[in-house]
């Protein structure tokens, strides 16, 4: 029984929930892209305002901790460590593709759409740019059988496993892979984006299991090192 702050940033959508007893209190996001340092501090300052709260008042702050954007992950877990500094708050990071995949398991449409739910398999998928995503497999239960990783998408990518299973590919990473997956067992579902409303639950059951991280040390779950471009518009 918990009223735990929920921060999602590891993509384009900025997004921060309240949840009590993970159930949802008050939500706010921004999908116009990567504008997290803009809109981040003034969501969580608005729905505690709202909700007549202050950072003092919560029983924990959970944190998207990814894989996904170096830069919005980065943004996220700052935020998260300064609150829970601040107000002597323990921290909950959550994966988000787990999260990703638990309001689609609560979507009786999709699901009934599927031969055999409690057999599929479903594989959320964030886009790494060129053919290249962030994914892992998830049961049913929402439990992680297959551990996240960074895929280069071809032809024969999951052949094996669709031969065996249905799988449903949803995330904005899957629009790339529709053309190569020619199986029947391969589902696409659309619109799909990490937000703070699927973290709701998993932050309350990791705060029942007091399951927290060391705020001094956490760190951002990157899958891959950071690279550094130079804008275009800087060569001459």
């Amino acid at each position: 029984m918990a009223l735990i702050l929920n921060i999602e940033t590891s993509t384009a959508v900025c997004s921060v929930s309240l949840g009590k007893d993970g159930e949802l209190l008050a939500y706010k996001e921004n999908k116009e892209g990567m504008n997290h340092a803009t809109h981040l501090t003034v969501f969580i300052d608005s729905i505690l305002k709202e909700n007549q709260l202050t950072p003092n008042d919560l029983d924990a702050i959970a944190v998207s901790m990814g894989p996904g954007s170096y830069t919005g992950l980065r943004i996220g877990v700052s935020t998260a460590k300064g609150i829970c500094y601040g107000s002597n708050l323990p921290l909950i990071a959550i994966s988000t593709l787990q999260a990703m995949t638990a309001p689609l398991l609560k979507n009786k449409a999709i699901i009934s759409q599927l031969g055999d739910p409690e057999s599929s398999i479903f594989c959320p998928m964030i886009d790494a740019r060129r053919m290249e995503v962030y994914t892992a497999f998830f049961s049913y239960k929402n439990e992680e059988i297959r551990k996240t990783s960074a895929e280069i998408i071809d032809g024969e990518s999951f052949a094996s496993d669709l031969d065996k299973s249905e799988i449903v590919f949803f995330g904005d990473g899957s629009a790339k892979c529709q053309s190569s997956f020619q199986s029947q067992n391969a589902i696409f579902v659309d619109d799909i984006t990490p937000t703070a409303i699927g973290m709701l639950q998993l932050s309350e059951a990791k705060f029942k299991n007091g399951v927290f991280e060391d705020v001094a040390y956490f760190e951002p779950f990157y899958l891959k090192d950071f690279v550094a471009t130079t804008p275009k518009k800087n060569i001459f």
